[in-house]
């Protein structure tokens, strides 16, 4: 193991998993079953969409080679994925190169909806399901994750396919001069850590070291000229690694819906988010102006996202916390709608959908399938109101079941972090 590999296992593990006692394992196992009977979450999967999984996850390597004349064959382009240490599957993968007029950034997805289409039972189970719910130490998925596991996680040095975004970026300005999106075969150079991402980026000798810098590069520019265009930034201090992540992700999802609406003229499942009534951001600046310490820039009180913005810059660490609650109580929800109208507040984005990833959300799996077709479910308003439904009971139940940890003497984080392991009741005593 790397050195960056065990300061992040020593991160993400911590003490090791978080013991509990066999009656404690009990109540917790009864909690969330009251939960998800509240919310209508199925645990566990049908049989025939088990047995379809395991069907489709057979033979996967002629069927990619099968493929491969149909797709664009990006094999040779240096590819690699960054993710959490403990992530179980890797749906997303990068590559860029740096031109004389231009940069080209691609965006691969593991192509979710070569194996689970309209046809399939997993496609129904998904629809019911509508995303992948994350509880402190539990996973409830969205597909069975035979397939996230297998032939859709992008895993290094084998082939894979996938749904690529390529971006032709302007070198001054960052915007698209041409977005194409199409089926690939990619294979993974390397599977990244955030940690690892950040020590390459420092050793000029390390594999990937240019490649991650100058995506660093890229993506730290996006993101500056995202927040001088207004969009919201609840989280200053994120480092180099989940910077470049969620600035492609956050590109070539805005890519795909841009694509879709000016120039196929078709529509998809828009992440629409509604803005604050100007009474609703008055108040939250108010009581964010009033925290010890902080003060708001007089120069940005006409603006309230580039506002909050430039005071988390400059806030104490203590009131940071404080802050992103006064933004986040006044903040409407977003929903999916299957017209973009209003955009996305948050972001300050006209048009933005999910793409990036459709194996935890049904949005981004129907907005592959559009792609993929260039048609539109006849059912899709029915769709964007089951995904906006779902999502909302998914962070309810997730908020319920973190409640309850606490009230039985659990740090929610640190089960999240670092699992449960159940011991009989006379170890859980000694360790409590």
């Amino acid at each position: 193991m790397s050195d960056d590999t065990q300061a992040e296992a020593g991160t993400a593990e911590g003490q090791g998993p978080v013991e509990i006692s066999e009656d404690l394992a009990r109540h917790l196992e009864n909690k969330r079953e009251d939960l998800f009977e509240k919310f209508e979450i199925p645990d566990g999967f049908p049989p025939e969409v088990l047995e379809e999984a395991k069907e489709r996850t057979d033979g996967v390597e002629a069927e990619i080679q099968d493929e491969i004349d149909d797709r664009k064959d990006l094999r040779e382009l240096t590819t690699w994925t960054t993710d959490p240490i403990d992530a179980q599957d890797f749906d997303d993968a990068i590559s860029i190169e740096e031109r004389e007029d231009e940069y080209v950034l691609w965006v691969h997805i593991a192509d979710v909806t070569h194996y689970v289409n309209p046809d399939t039972a997993m496609w129904d189970s998904a629809v019911e399901r509508a995303n992948t719910v994350y509880l402190p130490g539990y996973t409830i998925h969205m597909l069975p994750p035979v397939l996230a596991e297998t032939v859709c996680s992008l895993v290094p040095n084998e082939d894979r396919l996938a749904h690529t975004v390529e971006m032709h970026l302007d070198k001054e300005t960052l915007s698209y001069d041409n977005i194409e999106i199409y089926k690939s075969v990619i294979e993974s150079d390397e599977r990244l850590t955030y940690s690892q991402a950040e020590n390459r980026l420092e050793d000029p000798d390390a594999p990937l070291h240019e490649e991650n810098k100058l995506v660093h590069q890229v993506a730290d520019r996006m993101h500056e000229i995202r927040k001088e265009d207004g969009s919201l930034v609840l989280n200053p201090a994120r480092d180099r690694a989940h910077t470049i992540i969620e600035e492609c992700m956050l590109k070539a999802n805005k890519a795909v819906t841009h694509e879709l609406m000016w120039n196929r003229g078709v529509s998809a499942m828009y992440r629409v988010h509604p803005q604050p009534s100007p009474d609703e951001w008055s108040e939250a600046l108010r009581e964010i102006q009033d925290l010890d310490g902080v003060s708001i820039p007089g120069s940005t009180w006409d603006d309230p996202r580039k506002a909050v913005n430039a005071t988390l810059e400059e806030a104490p660490a203590r009131q940071l916390d404080k802050i992103q609650w006064a933004v986040m109580k006044v903040m409407p929800r977003a929903k999916y709608m299957d017209d973009p109208f209003g955009g996305h507040h948050a972001l300050n984005f006209e048009i933005y959908g999910h793409f990036t990833s459709p194996i935890r959300r049904l949005s981004d799996l129907i907005n592959h399938w559009i792609v993929y077709q260039n048609d539109v479910p006849e059912n899709l308003v029915k769709l964007c109101d089951r995904a906006s439904d779902k999502q909302k009971d998914a962070e309810q139940c997730e908020r319920e079941y973190k409640n309850f940890l606490q009230e039985v003497g659990l740090d929610p984080m640190a089960v999240n972090n670092r699992g449960i392991e159940v011991v009989d009741d006379d170890e859980a005593e000694k360790t409590l």
